[in-house]
């Protein structure tokens, strides 16, 4: 049974995670982040920096089974999420679903390991979510689309029915994929955008219609 979680990440997508763990789910003991810049948002939870802080707090613990582990990144770093989560299941921690009470997912959807489901958000029939998915406030992914490992669907956007996303995909804020259109792994769809066309792997679209602005690996 997970009584305790950790969170990799001490910015704004823990502050979110801790409000909707406050509601449902387990004890938060800790915070992980590689950045030496940052402080624990909560006085009563300790920051460890670093893998290195990591290894040292395991060390103490007597039963990581009975711990939970989310990653607390958001924006395009969907690669990092997918990784850091990987690192922690390895370390013997169990990645898992956090689900806002307000959030709807139907009983037929499959949501990865990792999954986070916030506030007013819609995860239709029959989709499938891999590992490490935000599905972001009051965001929809509709009936039967399928999403690869990483992907955040930031607030408010709209993927329509039968979409295909590819690994470590940022859909944008206010977005709309219309149906069965493919995006390609990597990719990053603009705030606002409309897309009505595939997108390659890696390429950055914004606009309406979206059109191609360059590769994300480019930029």
């Amino acid at each position: 049974m997970i009584d305790s979680v950790i969170f990799w990440g001490a910015t704004g997508q823990a502050k979110v995670l801790r409000e909707l763990l406050g509601t449902q789910g387990p004890r938060l003991v800790a915070i992980f982040d590689n950045r030496l810049d940052v402080e624990s948002p909560w006085p009563d939870i300790p920051l460890h920096q670093g893998w290195a802080g990591f290894e040292a707090w395991k060390a103490r613990q007597a039963d990581l089974t009975r711990i939970g582990c989310l990653v607390a990144i958001g924006g395009a770093r969907g690669a990092d999420r997918i990784l850091i989560q990987k690192s922690l299941a390895t370390a013997g921690l169990t990645p898992l679903v956090a689900r806002h009470p307000t959030a709807f997912v139907a009983g037929s959807a499959r949501l990865g390991d990792g999954c986070q489901i916030l506030a007013q958000a819609v995860v239709g029939v029959e989709a499938r979510l891999g590992g490490a998915c935000i599905i972001n406030t009051s965001a929809t992914v509709d009936h039967e689309c399928r999403l690869g490992d990483g992907v955040h669907v930031a607030p408010g956007a709209n993927i329509t029915g039968l979409v295909e996303i590819g690994d470590g995909v940022l859909v944008g804020a206010g977005a709309v994929i219309l149906p069965r259109i493919v995006i390609g792994a990597g990719a990053v769809v603009g705030a606002g955008a409309v897309v009505t066309r595939n997108v390659a792997a890696g390429d950055v679209v914004f606009g309406n219609p979206a059109r191609s602005r360059g590769r994300k690996d480019s930029r």
